[in-house]
């Protein structure tokens, strides 16, 4: 009986033991997907129409309302170690003067580059692709110490 207890004890703790390893995935943000995004036309929807559709964003463009941004990061946390970004995807949706929409794009991160994942674009061209840029190769990079001066 008491070995049979000792087993039972040693199962336990191993089974305590693996499942204390097993990954945390954590998601922080908004990106919407591709099927939401297909509602949205470009050269046709406002600003207001954006809203309806997706929701307002957390980020906007350094001009006022020249770009939303919806900004979406998956992180991974094993055990002790500190927790690594796994994947990141941005979607850029730029309005032009009158307020409609002019362009809409999604961006992910590939092995620390920028990688436009989709692009739908009037004549004009995308804008503001470089402050994306730098953005998403800025992002996850802060150091409070450096901050600080320590």
């Amino acid at each position: 009986m008491k070995q049979r207890a000792f087993w039972i004890a040693l199962s336990l703790g191993l089974l305590v033991s693996v499942s204390a390893c097993s990954p945390i995935k954590r998601y922080h943000g908004y990106a919407p997907d591709d099927r939401q995004l297909a509602a949205i036309e470009v050269g046709r929807s406002t600003r207001d129409t954006v809203a309806e559709t997706i929701g307002r964003p957390g980020v906007t463009g350094v001009m006022e309302g020249s770009a939303w941004y919806y900004v979406q990061s998956d992180w991974r946390h094993d055990g002790w170690r500190a927790p690594v970004e796994v994947n990141r995807e941005v979607v850029m949706i730029s309005f032009d003067a009158a307020g409609r929409v002019s362009n809409v794009e999604r961006f992910g991160l590939e092995q620390g580059q920028v990688v436009p994942l989709s692009r739908r674009v009037t004549s004009g061209g995308p804008s503001g692709g470089t402050l994306l840029r730098q953005l998403l190769s800025n992002f996850g990079q802060f150091n409070p110490a450096q901050a600080l001066g320590g």
